[in-house]
């Protein structure tokens, strides 16, 4: 016997049916869907000019360097909110005096810790590798540059753009950086004629800035020739005055003639035989110009080719 729903139950069954009619339609297998969003890496892996590994964050923001010369490429290229501090000897440019000062030598490890830098910037032979290494235990990465030529400050301003996210910045400032050195090479001297330049860095006992220095790069643009030919095991050898005499260098940078007189040549007599003292081409020269590997490192040669062309 054929039994037919109740009139009650024929009233549910458009109601029963609603839920399964508003539900979306499944798409089909064959469909394509939508890619999933890719995150950005929070971190970056580098290797610094010593070649030791480390991971500072993707876009650092509280950034510092321990050497003078490492701060002024920091203004030169980085975002200076992103600055955090400074050491007692970083002195330019002159907004950098506003800075909290962390001391570098010694370096006062227990304020640099607080200070929490997603990466501290220097150069090789200003901090130790020990003082790197617990900074590091710390959770502080610290990022080495080498320079022995005007080709690596170059490339440590654009390796700088890159770390800092600053690539167009750092690309401006080193492409006209090239293009006035360039024009100092034009105006330089024929091989020929380059005098051998002797540049003193301290009178007790005689260092000099050796063969392996940047500052060979530097006096080769801008006309002369370090009078040291030698490749010693120190970028900076101490010399004997018997050496120096050797040399005999066309000129000598270390402080005025005046100066030198009556201080360097007066604790070595036997040196006023060297040429540079008997024409008197003993020169001074602005010291953390010829000290440091920065941006100004082109205001360098310029003041170098001055006193090499000089007669």
């Amino acid at each position: 016997m054929l039994h037919l729903p109740s009139r009650r139950l024929l009233k549910l069954l458009p109601l029963l049916w609603l839920p399964l009619a508003c539900q979306p339609d499944k798409p089909k297998a064959t469909e394509a869907t939508e890619p999933a969003a890719t995150t950005q890496p929070q971190t970056q892996q580098l290797r610094d000019d010593l070649g030791r590994q480390l991971t500072v964050p993707a876009r650092p923001r509280r950034i510092m360097a321990l050497a003078p010369s490492m701060t002024e490429m920091l203004y030169a290229v980085a975002d200076t909110a992103t600055i955090i501090a400074r050491t007692q000897v970083c002195d330019y440019p002159t907004a950098v005096l506003r800075k909290p000062i962390v001391n570098s030598y010694p370096l006062d490890m227990e304020k640099l810790v607080a200070m929490h830098p997603d990466v501290v910037f220097t150069v090789e032979g200003i901090t130790s590798l020990d003082d790197a290494a617990r900074l590091e235990k710390f959770g502080v990465p610290v990022y080495y540059q080498r320079f022995q030529s005007l080709d690596d400050v170059f490339r440590g301003l654009r390796d700088l753009g890159r770390i800092l996210n600053r690539q167009p910045q750092a690309r401006h400032l080193t492409d006209s950086l090239q293009a006035e050195l360039a024009a100092i090479t034009k105006a330089a001297p024929a091989t020929q004629a380059r005098p051998r330049v002797l540049a003193i860095t301290w009178q007790d006992p005689i260092y000099v800035y050796g063969q392996n220095t940047l500052f060979t790069d530097k006096i080769k643009v801008a006309g002369g020739q370090n009078a040291v030919t030698e490749k010693f095991a120190q970028p900076y050898p101490a010399l004997t005055r018997e050496y120096i005499l050797k040399l005999n260098p066309d000129v000598l940078i270390g402080g005025s003639f005046g100066k030198l007189d009556s201080t360097f040549f007066k604790n070595y007599p036997e040196l006023k035989r060297i040429k540079a003292y008997q024409t008197r081409r003993v020169y001074g020269i602005t010291g953390n110009l010829m000290e440091r590997p920065g941006p100004r490192v082109v205001e360098s040669v310029r003041e170098l080719q001055k006193l090499v062309t000089s007669k």
